[in-house]
């Protein structure tokens, strides 16, 4: 990055899947973030958005909701408008879910699972959750504020075999490598 970039300032975080096959239940991921203090980048997140909720500020929100699947193109998508969240954040963590209402799925159970995060028309990552077949969640990406602040992308896939609400609270912890 040169002395001229203002670092990375509004993404979308995309999820596609295909349906489950007739008879089957459905398939459903969501994509979660969750925002982090300055003063503890790395404890319990401040706010957390997912399906039903968005940031206080606005600055994080779901543009599209899928419980199944069905559906063209990319199926649950979520914006971040980094350049607008307040500086008191440090962090936003970016994960994705399997919803287990309808028994134990991890991600070898979701058929043709995709995930795009681009700002603008640039791809920033592309995956297809193939590292985590085991998971039943996954981080899928970092995006951390700079002393210039600016903010930063920290790409990865990282899987939890977690619940969804066990997920949503663990997710940002510091990871031991």
């Amino acid at each position: 990055m040169n002395g001229l970039s203002k670092g990375i300032r509004k993404v979308e975080v995309a999820v596609k899947w295909d349906p489950s096959p007739a008879g089957r239940p459905p398939t459903d991921l969501d994509i979660v973030a969750a925002t982090y203090p300055a003063g503890d980048p790395y404890g319990d997140p401040v706010y957390v958005v997912h399906f039903d909720s968005r940031s206080p500020d606005g600055t994080i929100y779901l543009n599209r909701d899928s419980r199944d699947g069905i559906g063209f193109g990319w199926d649950e998508v979520m914006t971040l408008e980094l350049e607008r969240l307040d500086a008191r954040y440090a962090r936003v963590v970016v994960g994705v879910v399997i919803q287990q209402r309808y028994g134990h799925r991890t991600f070898v159970d979701v058929r043709n699972p995709g995930l795009r995060i681009r700002e603008g028309y640039t791809d920033l990552v592309q995956d297809d959750f193939g590292g985590v077949l085991w998971a039943t969640a996954a981080t899928v990406a970092e995006f951390t504020h700079d002393d210039s602040g600016g903010w930063n992308l920290r790409p990865g896939v990282h899987g939890f075999d977690d619940d969804p609400a066990t997920f949503t609270r663990r997710m940002g912890r510091l990871r031991q490598s």
